[in-house]
């Protein structure tokens, strides 16, 4: 076992880059001994030769990164549920070029010991496992080099806790750093993983991204930070992937997948401005008209709440920020006939105001808008709207049609309407819409939330506007020719500190490609160019097609649901939307992107070859729900559902999302694996290139663990797509334009 403790950095770097080398000088003993009875192995599953085999039943990982170097320390809990002494051993998937730095067990037991083994020798015992239990799940990891461990007991119906370190070198691109944690694809493993990351750099770290988890990012300072997988991220499947940015001001880097089928591929460049502002005299500063529904639903806690959270967020403006309240039932009232500086006097008067008011009417919602958007903001500022109701529109115009039309072409100081819809009974598209065109973002309050701190979650995320109206310029050829088609989103959203833009998309070509992102930085109009090379375009990155794909569906269908106020209802497809239904069955089936109105896809029974059934079928759900329910659960869970598709930097393999009811439910019978899709139908996995073909007949048929199924893993772990072993049952894949099933 190697100790780094007491290494120079040279010497740790050089024996970072040989893993072969240590693994050699591992005990040869330890390394060709036969598998004990309990196989652990944290990222899958365990392997047992009893009825009763030792569980895992806690993972925790923390990692700390010092400028590349990763330090990676797990501690596995496990427990032994039968009546016996149980010995077991650990095989932990690690990544290249990694160093064993220290291994240990709770109790009694001999020498903890650990070896690195590299990737043939990983794979003969995975084989080896594969045979014994008929399970490939650890062909997945075939790519990988492994550490195996020695054997330790597991009294009976006892517990132990296994602690593992090793070390690595994060791979870098340009100002990019990534580090990547190897874990299951499969949606069958559900334990969760408590993770989180302590960063420290000699160089200011910009933004952070993770395309895999939901992270909770803490700063210290310019150069360090600690993230954690946020509570609701902990079961999602998959690696686990973080990457940073370093540089000081706006950053930026580039995530691209290669399609040879389309003569480019898809990109995803992730931009990020300073998670605190430089001071600075011409800084920009807010202009917040908070415009609060009083009707007569408001009533109770509810509007106790609500007036909280707008002095809430009148208290969390900075000096020379400016503010003004203006409420609606049946009619308008404001606080200022014009936004004023916040002060200790305008804060008073602010609270006097909202005291002496009482809720109660209806919902005037368009006449609030027109004395929102209409007076002329104070010079220097950026205004924005915080629009809080709890109502559809009872009083005055009520036409959704009219009312968007407000905020899209009647805003002439272009103010940013960030919407917050109190319970159900809202009209969710109209709400989104008001924010959707204004560089802005809806959020919707379920019920029984407490509007005071969602209220206070939108006012910290839009502290310090860092950059505004910010505009990119795509790539272009020596001719001219736009490189970058079908890009989301059009409208770029205001940066505040510590935000970044994620921007998707799909371009042509293999040279490099530049995109000059512009706006108002700081107060001052400032451009940056950012130039990036295709060269380490990756099918690894396969999360990048599958966020174009959920966001491009997600553009489709607010189209379609957006239509819905001035649409009638045909029983068939509706001829200005039949190319945009048959393009959303199209990428749900392609890229496994399924929604509440194209989870039947995935369903027993649903034949994808009679594509004029599926497609009637999709259209009926998208009119049926997407048109004509726009309030109570259902018009409230579509827009939450649209509203995270519509800004998805993070894959959702669980194909979740809120139904009818509000219950979170997710699609199991589709499995996102590497850059591949399979569909579950009948028995089998089906390769969603093949779901298509009415009568599917295998070219070859390969039994599981055997030579054949030995030379097929190899293959596709040379085509990054192994992960396909992680699925469960019969499989029928097309590998080199050969159809093969393959059974366990």
């Amino acid at each position: 076992m190697t100790c780094l403790k007491h290494l120079f950095p040279l010497l740790a770097l050089g024996a970072l880059l040989a893993p072969a080398l240590l693994a050699q000088r591992q005990p040869e003993t330890l390394e060709r001994r036969a598998l004990s009875a309990n196989v652990i192995v944290p990222q899958s599953r365990t392997f047992a030769a009893g009825q009763q085999g030792v569980q895992v039943t806690g993972v925790t990982v923390h990692v700390k990164i010092v400028d590349q170097t990763a330090t990676t320390t797990y501690e596995v809990k496990l427990h032994n549920p039968g009546a016996r002494m149980a010995e077991a051993e650990m095989l932990l998937p690690v990544p290249a070029g990694c160093v064993i730095s220290k291994f240990d067990f709770d109790g009694i037991g001999s020498e903890p010991s650990a070896t690195l083994l590299p990737i043939v020798e990983a794979r003969r015992i995975y084989n080896e496992i594969v045979r014994r239990y008929k399970d490939p799940a650890l062909m997945q990891f075939a790519g990988l080099n492994v550490v195996r461990t020695s054997v330790f007991p597991v009294e009976p119906g006892g517990n132990q806790a296994i602690r593992f370190t090793y070390e690595h070198v994060c791979d870098a691109n340009a100002n990019r750093v990534d580090y990547m944690l190897p874990r299951t694809e499969a949606l069958s493993y559900e334990l969760p993983w408590n993770i989180s990351v302590n960063l420290h750099s000699t160089r200011a770290i910009g933004t952070v991204y993770s395309p895999s988890h939901t992270l909770e990012v803490t700063r210290h300072g310019d150069s360090a930070l600690s993230a954690k997988v946020a509570d609701a991220s902990q079961r999602d499947p998959g690696a686990f992937h973080i990457s940073w940015l370093l540089g000081d001001g706006v950053t930026a880097s580039l995530f691209a997948y290669p399609d040879p089928a389309q003569g480019g591929g898809y990109f995803l460049m992730v931009a990020g401005v300073p998670a605190k502002a430089p001071d600075a005299d011409n800084a920009i500063r807010r202009e917040v008209t908070i415009v609060l529904d009083r009707s007569g639903s408001m009533r109770g806690e509810k509007w106790e709440q609500a007036k909280e959270s707008v002095l809430q967020v009148i208290a969390s403006l900075r000096d020379g920020e400016a503010f003004n309240v203006v409420t609606f039932s049946n009619g308008v009232d404001t606080l200022f006939a014009k936004p004023q500086l916040r002060s200790k006097d305008t804060e008073k008067s602010a609270a006097e105001f909202l005291t002496a008011l009482r809720p109660n009417g209806g919902t005037n919602i368009h006449d609030a808008l027109v004395e929102a958007l209409r007076p002329a903001p104070i010079e220097g500022t950026l205004p924005m709207v915080l629009f809080i109701t709890d109502g559809l529109p009872t009083i005055g115009n009520t036409q959704e049609k009219t009312i968007r039309e407000l905020a899209a072409q009647h805003n002439a100081h272009k103010r940013r309407i960030f919407s917050v819809g109190v319970g159900t009974d809202v009209n969710a598209p109209l709400l989104e819409a008001l924010s959707d065109v204004t560089r802005a973002a809806p959020t919707f309050v379920a019920p029984g939330e407490n509007v005071e701190v969602k209220v206070g979650d939108i006012a910290r995320r839009l502290k310090g506007p860092v950059l505004a109206d910010p505009i990119v310029d795509l790539p272009r050829d020596s001719s001219g020719g736009v490189r970058v088609i079908e890009h989301m989103p059009g409208l770029l959203p205001d940066l505040f500190e510590g935000d970044q833009l994620v921007l998707i998309g799909r371009y042509t070509g293999d040279a490099p490609v530049t995109f000059t992102l512009r706006g108002n930085y700081l107060g001052k109009e400032r451009t940056f160019d950012f130039t990036f090379s295709l060269d380490n375009a990756t099918t690894k990155n396969a999360f990048v097609p599958r966020l174009w794909a959920a966001r491009r569906v997600a553009q489709l269908i607010d189209g379609i649901r957006m239509a819905g106020a001035d649409t009638s209802t045909p029983d068939k497809i509706d001829p200005r939307f039949k190319e945009v239904v048959d393009e959303i069955v199209r990428l749900s089936t392609e890229f496994g992107i399924l929604t509440e109105y194209t989870a039947f896809l995935a369903l027993e029974g649903t034949d994808l070859s009679r594509k004029t059934e599926v497609q009637n079928e999709a259209w009926s759900n998208l009119q049926s729900r997407g048109q004509q329910q726009r309030s109570g659960n259902s018009g409230w869970s579509q827009s939450n559902n649209a509203a995270d598709m519509k800004r998805a930097s993070k894959e959702n393999k669980r194909n979740e999302y809120y139904d009818d009811k509000l219950n979170r439910v997710s699609v199991g019978v589709v499995q996102q694996m590497n850059d591949r899709v399979y569909f579950k139908k009948g028995t089998r996995w089906v390769d969603t290139r093949l779901v298509e073909k009415p009568e599917l007949k295998p070219d070859q048929t390969i039994k599981l663990g055997s030579d054949e199924y030995v030379k097929l893993i190899e293959r596709l772990t040379e085509l990054g797509r192994e992960g396909t072993a992680a699925i469960e049952g019969e499989i029928i894949i097309e590998v080199d334009g050969k159809v093969i099933l393959v059974q366990p």
